[in-house]
């Protein structure tokens, strides 16, 4: 198993195998994931949140759509700032460098491997959990059209991240991500952070340069 300090993106990515990450069979068993338990998660959640809020007269169709359209535009936001400050944090101690290689290093090193491409099902269900909570805390009955659209963009970005790294190129328009994404993996790991969007990157400045593409 490759070291904390390994963390870093700059390792070059291994196109086949899969890393250790936990001595614990168990532990490391549930480390993998099949991408379409926590995309159905996600996307279950973002349907009965709209389900609910429109049938208990939490919000009315109009107000729906905003609140949905709000909740995903601020997911796009919430997707680039965690893969830009927290997923590439510093690996300045060995405690920084472990972190970033559990949670994030450990997909740059190896890129191929489709079942650690999202969180495994219990962390999937803890984090759909505590969004909730987060939601109906600070926006009160509000909280259940935002968090439809939220959660439906995070299912969308664990779509769109599995196409990227399990299928190749398609030959149209949709290209631009694969290409995008292709450039943070293994060009320029300071920039390109963006998944199913770029609309951050090109906002905050950091696309990828054109002498590398």
């Amino acid at each position: 198993m490759p070291t904390p300090a390994a963390a870093s993106a700059s390792v070059r990515p291994k196109h086949k195998g899969s890393a250790q990450l936990f001595k614990n069979p168990v532990l490391e068993r549930l480390s993998h994931t099949h991408i379409a338990l926590p995309v159905g998660i996600f996307a279950a959640t973002a349907a009965l949140s709209l389900y609910y809020g429109l049938t208990h007269g939490f919000m009315t169709g109009l107000a729906a759509l905003g609140l949905f359209l709000a909740g995903l535009f601020a997911f796009t936001f919430a997707e680039y700032a965690v893969h830009r400050y927290l997923y590439h944090i510093p690996a300045t101690t060995p405690g920084r460098a472990k972190f970033q290689y559990t949670f994030h290093g450990v997909h740059h090193e190896y890129p191929k491997d489709k079942t650690r491409l999202a969180m495994p099902p219990i962390v999937t269900v803890f984090v759909a959990s505590l969004l909730f909570f987060i939601f109906r805390f600070s926006f009160g009955s509000y909280a259940f059209g935002l968090l439809s659209g939220f959660t439906f963009g995070y299912a969308m970005y664990l779509f769109v991240h599995y196409a990227i790294h399990a299928y190749s190129p398609p030959k149209n328009f949709l290209k631009v991500w694969w290409t995008h994404h292709s450039q943070h993996h293994y060009r320029q790991d300071e920039v390109a952070f963006g998944v199913s969007s770029t609309l951050w990157d090109h906002l905050i400045g950091t696309m990828p340069t054109k002498k590398a593409g």
